[in-house]
Formats: structure tokens, C-alpha cells, sequence
């Protein structure tokens, strides 16, 4: 009996070990070609963030900035691509050894439904995020003004962006809430300056002043290295109530303007006064009429203010 049972139980035994075997084999397989398809994205991403930075400006080469924004775009493709292959190797592991994986992906297509709509918010902000980053629309230390609000930025991270205002306040906004961007220093910096002068007052020996103090400044031994160009007096610009309005612009080193600006408004007061040439300033004239005659206002000891 123990003879028939084991030439019985045998061809069962090596049809089991035979499909166990090719199983493991395919299942072997699919991991090899998961780990290849890992070790091919790896590569693909490691020359992306080299091209990333090689594009990037040499002054974020420098300081190392172009280095992060590069290794912080190849690190979440690095997870998402490693997610997806990971996903596919497992799930075709599965169907190989024979189980059913339409019930899995069903489930799995339920959550990710739930979760969409549970995290959609979440998933905007992620996404506009990463192209803010990869676009190099705002760096770090950027002056920059967003949905209306201006500040310095502090913190750039794939959900929100950070400014600080000149008070100091911090205000956070969700990069997929983002309506408005400006960037105050992308690149270069300007200080535009719209002065007033009175109606009197020849425009052109204004501009000739203005020019002047421009080219003085330019060649201040501090100041005159954050000049990327002279000045440039564009000339009448506006007829106000009480003013000729005179546009004037300085280009600069990013975040250089203002400290531009603000000499060149104190030197130009100065060759205002010295040329005599008149700043006008809001007031207003009180005409009496006959029927109204003016009137004196004297003050008399022990009744105080008197009509005359």
C-alpha cells in the first residue's frame, strides 16, 4: 500500500514542485525587470538634476541654491516613479502566482477615489508647487508680491510659500491658492521715481538736473557698483492738479533698489534747492467776496479772541 501511495502521491508532488518552480521563476523575473526599471529611472533622474542645474543661473550655482531646487525636483519624481514600478511589480507578482488582482485593484481604485476627493486641496497645492519650483518663478530671499500681499520670502516648500513683511508679520499662502505673482527681484531691480515739479519750472533743465544727479551717483564709490545702467529720465510723464510729474528709473542689483532710491531722492532735494527749482506741495487759497469782506482777529486783554 505505502508503494501504490507514493507512486500516487509522486506525479502530484513534481506537478506541485513544477508549478511552484515556474512561479518563483516568473515571479523572479518580474523583480528583475522591476529593479532594472528602478536603476534606469535612477539614472534618468541623476541626469536631470544635472541638467537642472547646469540651466540654472551661475549665482545659484554659487551659493548652492540651484542645487536644492534640483534635488528637491528629482526627490519627489524619485518617489513617484518608485511607487509606480514597486506597485506594478507586486501586482504582477500576484497574477503570477495565480491570484485574483481584480478584487485588489478595485479597492485600491475605491481609496484612491476617497482619498482624491478627501485630499483634493492638498493635491492642488502639491502640484502647483512643484511647477512654481521648476519654473524658478521665486527664489528664496526673493521680495515678492503675492495675491496683494508683499514680503520677503522665507520658506518655499512644495504646499505653501512664506513671506515676512516689513512689520515682521508672516503670512503663508497655499501654493494652489496662488492667483497673483510678482517678483520684485527676479534677476534685476528697479527704482522708479515719479517727481513733481511746478508748472513754472522749464522740464527740460529739470531733466538735465536729474540726469546730472543720476550720473553723480553713479559714480559714488559704494553706491555706483549696485547701478546696473545709468538713469533713465523718460521725461514728462503726467499733468497733475499742482505738479509736472517727471518719471525717472535706475536699474539695480536685485533688492538694491531702495537703498538706490533713497540717496537718490536725498541728492536730488539737495540740487533742487541749490538750482532753485520749486518741489510744489498740496494747499489751498481762500478768495472772500465783496458780501463777505475779510476780517481781522485781534486778541483783547480779559475778552480774548475779538471779530474787528
Amino acid at each position: 500500500m505505502s508503494g501504490v501511495s507514493l507512486q500516487t502521491a509522486l506525479p502530484w508532488l513534481l506537478s506541485i514542485s513544477a508549478t511552484v518552480g515556474i512561479a518563483l521563476l516568473r515571479v523572479g523575473l518580474v523583480f528583475v525587470v522591476g529593479y532594472v526599471a528602478i536603476r534606469f529611472a535612477r539614472l534618468g533622474l541623476q541626469q536631470l538634476e544635472r541638467v537642472v542645474f547646469l540651466t540654472s543661473d551661475a549665482k545659484d550655482q554659487q551659493s548652492g541654491t540651484a542645487h536644492k531646487r534640483a534635488a528637491t525636483l528629482t526627490g519627489i519624481l524619485r518617489t513617484i516613479a518608485l511607487t509606480a514600478i514597486w506597485a506594478v511589480v507586486i501586482i504582477e507578482s500576484l497574477q503570477v502566482v495565480g491570484l485574483d488582482i481584480a478584487p485588489i485593484l478595485a479597492g485600491a481604485g475605491i481609496l484612491g477615489l476617497a482619498v482624491g476627493f478627501g485630499a483634493q486641496n492638498l493635491v492642488r497645492d502639491l502640484i502647483s508647487g512643484f511647477f512654481i519650483i521648476l519654473e524658478d518663478h521665486i527664489r528664496l530671499g526673493d521680495v515678492a508680491v503675492i495675491n496683494g500681499t508683499g514680503g520677503q520670502v522665507e520658506t518655499i516648500t512644495f504646499r505653501t510659500i512664506s513671506l515676512r513683511d516689513f512689520s515682521g508679520v508672516v503670512h503663508v499662502f497655499p501654493n494652489g491658492g496662488i492667483n497673483t505673482l510678482s517678483n520684485m527681484s527676479k534677476d534685476w531691480s528697479a527704482f522708479v521715481l515719479d517727481m513733481g515739479v511746478a508748472y513754472r519750472e522749464d522740464t527740460d533743465r529739470v531733466v538735465a538736473v536729474m540726469q546730472a544727479v543720476g550720473e553723480e551717483l553713479r559714480h559714488d564709490q559704494e553706491l555706483g557698483s549696485l547701478m546696473i545702467e545709468p538713469i533713465e529720465v523718460v521725461g514728462v510723464e503726467n499733468f497733475a492738479d499742482s505738479a509736472v510729474t517727471i518719471r525717472a528709473r535706475i536699474k539695480t542689483k536685485p533688492l538694491e533698489q531702495w537703498k538706490v532710491g533713497r540717496e537718490y531722492r536725498r541728492r536730488l532735494k539737495k540740487a533742487f534747492d541749490a538750482q532753485g527749482i520749486e518741489i510744489p506741495f498740496p494747499h489751498q487759497t481762500l478768495c472772500m467776496g465783496e458780501a463777505s469782506p475779510p476780517f481781522k482777529v485781534e486778541v483783547v486783554a480779559g475778552l480774548g479772541l475779538q471779530k474787528v
